[in-house]
């Protein structure tokens, strides 16, 4: 006689039912491997820093517990009268002359008077520097620049201890 196979019993039918959740969560345990909770979790980390980082770059990091803030004080302009020179000339039988108006940015207005009192002297500086240059050395915005710095040297070395902020170009003519 062959036997019947077993129908489930109302019982067996709810434990199966039960342990169905378990298998699900150990099916689910077995397909995410390790590897892409590491990733996850570096994904954390590095999203967390950036976040953290870009706050703190914002608020300029500090706490904003009140702290007196600096008002910073207005720079102050002194013109230095107009420069004419001829440039140095290189074989050409044409020569080229350098015409600039510049002004000194001063950081304290107090220095002012103690600047026009040498201005003599930088006023000296730059004819002597002026004078050496040659039409190429103002090609371009790098020549500016570099003329720029070297005056602005110039100026403090003529007025130390006293320092400028800058020498601004209000005219600059090549002819």
């Amino acid at each position: 006689m062959a036997k019947k196979p077993k129908t489930a019993t109302r019982e067996e039918s709810e434990d199966n039912e039960a342990d169905a959740p378990a298998d699900a969560a150990q099916a689910l345990k077995r397909k995410v491997p390790l590897k892409k909770i590491a990733i996850a979790a570096a994904a954390l980390v590095v999203l967390g820093g950036g976040a953290t980082g870009g706050y703190l770059m914002l608020s300029g990091g500090k706490e904003k517990s009140g702290a007196p803030v600096v008002q910073a004080k207005p720079a102050a302009f002194i013109d230095v009268p107009e420069v004419l020179v001829n440039l140095s000339n290189t074989g050409s039988e044409r020569t080229q002359y350098l015409k600039v108006k510049v002004v000194l940015e001063v950081p304290d207005a107090a220095l002012t008077p103690q600047i026009e009192t040498t201005m003599p002297r930088v006023m000296d500086a730059f004819q002597t520097y002026l004078r050496e240059l040659r039409p190429t050395d103002l090609d371009g915005s790098a020549g500016l620049y570099r003329l720029k710095e070297e005056l602005t040297r110039r100026v403090n070395a003529a007025i130390a201890p006293s320092r400028i902020n800058a020498v601004l170009f209000k005219e600059i003519v090549v002819q």
